[in-house]
């Protein structure tokens, strides 16, 4: 796990210079050690977390002629075979590393061949000096972040986009069009970042850059055909696939330990895994407590079990700083213990597992249809089901208009086209309110060169063309793949996580795990027992039916007593009363929908949060850039002191 950053860039003298700077940006990615290597024309950076082949594995590392060099980030858990192939090829080794296995594998199977037979999380950059381009690729799922600008045939790549901003002329400037979307979904969901003219480059595919022009291919992408297998035999399959995929992600030369929240997806994996150490984290608010049920299962498994409670006030202390690292304004409320449960696991641990991914591949969310838990309601749903597609879709028009009954979100959300209506995770879905901000709130509040048609619904339609044959779980799954994981969950799982030097894995998303889950039959996912049910049956064979049977919680964060706290109201206030904030915002409209809640029930919390987020992450970048950097351009004080000790791995 490190951090890279590239560019192509012949007019910058100065390379090493340059380069270095970028580096300096991203140094908790990888505080252990950096390597660089330029030309007339590019330079590579790199930042180290040693995990693999701690003495051997620093890189750029070179083929055998020095023509190429890589680049890389991540982890490929099976170049261990895919060493022994290339050797047996003829391909000569100077380290034990699965960076020199990529670098060997372009050139032995070229990169389509390459990404055929690797399983990982990787973001990578290859050079070829005889041919004069860049090539490179971005796992599955998007689990590693790949940023890119290609603009004046210069190309800026690297894993965080502040790397971007430290090169020496470039120009931060805000994406307007990125704003309404953000207060829609929580994230941005746009294919460009926050930052104009600075994109993400997608998952599953791979470029090649020459002459200043860029060629991207896909390489993969979720397909769904459903098996013939029992529901014993998925059972079974599952299991066993899963016990391969953490036996993978267990390989390192460093301590893995595990996250463990009291849901059945963390305790699934660690389970599977039986490591030494586990951490779970709670707040000092005894309603939001996951770690008494996590330590009561690492008790009967005989873990060793660390935990701790977030304080209200040190999290609205650091939580700029969470922001600073997430790149982009992103407003999920589990970013803050996910900060500190990092920031714990990394005084014990190098690598830790953690459960990302499971609800979208094994249809966890209730969002896909498990609004109700009376066996009535469901019994007649799964009856209307049974009729003609035509048939559904206008029922469920007609049932979208009527008044609220009991069931009515269950009825319309399984017999209505997900095209029509689907916003995503980023809320329960709701018949009244189905977005954070529903696209009118979002305009109303601010300014008009900020407003814009986009909606939440509107950003998913290229994809729901290419899964509308699918049933509607599948669709839903689907779209959740391509925009809550990849713009939200993995964001925050990789820049939290890399915030402390720590690297987080995610067994879950395996490619032959993500492959067994797509192949399995759509009522055995979702049913009138539960979601996620057949891993839910899988996960038996190693877990108490209790935490089997778990609902999905996510991570609880008590924003809504924060919210209401005298002294972050006035905090939250005070930084919407700032003179920079009329720029962007109907500043007197969203000052009284502060007071509205603070006043009130607290109703409004989600759509504070979402602009008090915002608002702490442009004031970082774009009011006092530089005083960001100087206190937040570091390596955490926990790890600093593991260097200090010589216990960083």
């Amino acid at each position: 796990m490190c951090g890279i950053v590239a560019f192509y860039n012949p007019e910058i003298n100065d390379k090493q210079a340059a380069i270095g700077k970028m580096m300096a940006a991203m140094k908790h990615r990888g505080p252990d050690s950096d390597g660089f290597y330029t030309n007339d024309k590019i330079a590579l950076g790199f930042r180290r977390l040693s995990i693999i082949d701690l003495r051997g594995g620093s890189q750029p590392i070179y083929n055998e002629d020095k023509t190429k060099a890589i680049i890389f980030n991540g982890e490929i858990y099976n170049f261990q075979p895919l060493r022994e192939e290339l050797l047996a090829a003829g391909h000569t080794f100077t380290t034990k590393s699965d960076t020199e296995v990529l670098l060997h594998g372009f050139e032995e199977w070229g990169m389509a061949g390459l990404l055929k037979r690797i399983r990982g999380m990787f973001a990578f950059i290859i050079w070829d000096d005889k041919t004069q381009t860049m090539y490179g690729a971005r796992d599955f799922f998007g689990i590693k972040p790949l940023y890119y600008s290609n603009e004046n045939g210069h190309l800026i790549m690297g894993s965080e986009i502040k790397s971007f901003l430290a090169l020496p002329g470039f120009k931060r400037r805000l994406n307007i069009e990125a704003v309404k979307p953000y207060l829609m979904n929580q994230y941005n969901d746009l294919h460009e970042t926050f930052f104009k003219g600075i994109y993400r480059f997608p998952a599953g595919h791979w470029f090649e850059y020459k002459d200043g022009v860029m060629k991207t291919h896909q390489y993969w992408d979720a397909e769904y055909k459903a098996n013939t297998l029992s529901f014993e035999e998925t059972v079974n399959k599952i299991n066993e696939d899963l016990h391969e995929s953490v036996k993978l992600h267990h390989i390192a030369d460093v301590p893995v330990g595990a996250f463990l929240s009291e849901g059945v997806d963390s305790s699934y994996i660690t389970s599977i895994l039986n490591p030494d150490d586990v951490f779970s984290i709670s707040f000092d608010d005894a309603t939001y407590d996951e770690a008494s049920k996590a330590k009561a299962l690492a008790d009967i498994k005989g873990w060793n079990f660390f935990s701790d409670k977030v304080k209200a006030d040190e999290a609205m202390h650091d939580f700029p700083e969470m922001q600073y690292h997430m790149d982009e304004p992103d407003a999920n409320p589990s970013i803050i213990p996910l900060w500190y449960l990092c920031k714990m696991a990394r005084k014990h641990v190098t690598v830790a597992l953690s459960g990302e991914g499971a609800d979208e591949l094994f249809a966890g969310y209730v969002n896909y249809g498990m609004h109700t838990h009376n066996s009535i309601i469901k019994a007649f749903t799964s009856q209307c089901k049974k009729l003609p597609k035509k048939t559904k879709v206008k029922l469920a028009r007609r049932i979208k208009k009527m008044p609220n009954f009991p069931g009515k979100v269950h009825l319309y959300t399984n017999l209505a086209e997900p095209s029509e209506f689907y916003v995503g995770q980023s809320v329960i879905y709701d018949m009244d309110y189905p977005t954070i901000f529903s696209s009118e709130d979002a305009n109303s509040i601010l300014k008009p060169s900020y407003r814009n048609k986009l909606t939440v619904n509107g950003i998913y339609q290229s994809d729901f063309k290419k899964v509308k044959n699918l049933d509607n779980v599948r669709q839903m799954q689907y779209i959740d793949l391509h925009h809550f994981m990849l713009n939200d969950i993995e964001q925050k799982a990789d820049k939290i996580s890399m915030a402390h030097s720590l690297e987080l894995r995610v067994p879950y998303l395996d490619k032959k795990v993500a492959e067994r889950a797509n192949s399995i039959p759509t009522d055995y996912l979702v049913n009138k027992h539960d979601t996620k049910y057949a891993l839910r049956k899988a996960s038996e064979k190693v877990l108490p039916d209790e935490w089997a049977k778990r609902p999905k919680l996510g991570f609880p964060t008590p924003i809504k007593e924060w919210l209401q706290e005298p002294r972050f109201y006035k905090q939250v206030r005070e930084l919407f009363s700032e003179d920079f904030v009329q720029d962007i915002f109907e500043q007197d409209k969203i000052l009284d929908l502060l007071d509205e809640n603070y006043k009130g029930d607290g109703s409004h919390r989600r759509q504070i949060w979402t602009i008090y987020t915002f608002l702490v992450w442009y004031k970082l970048f774009f009011v006092d850039y530089e005083g960001t950097v100087a206190k937040y351009q570091r390596v955490q004080p926990e790890v600093a002191d593991l260097i200090k000790q010589g216990k960083l791995v």
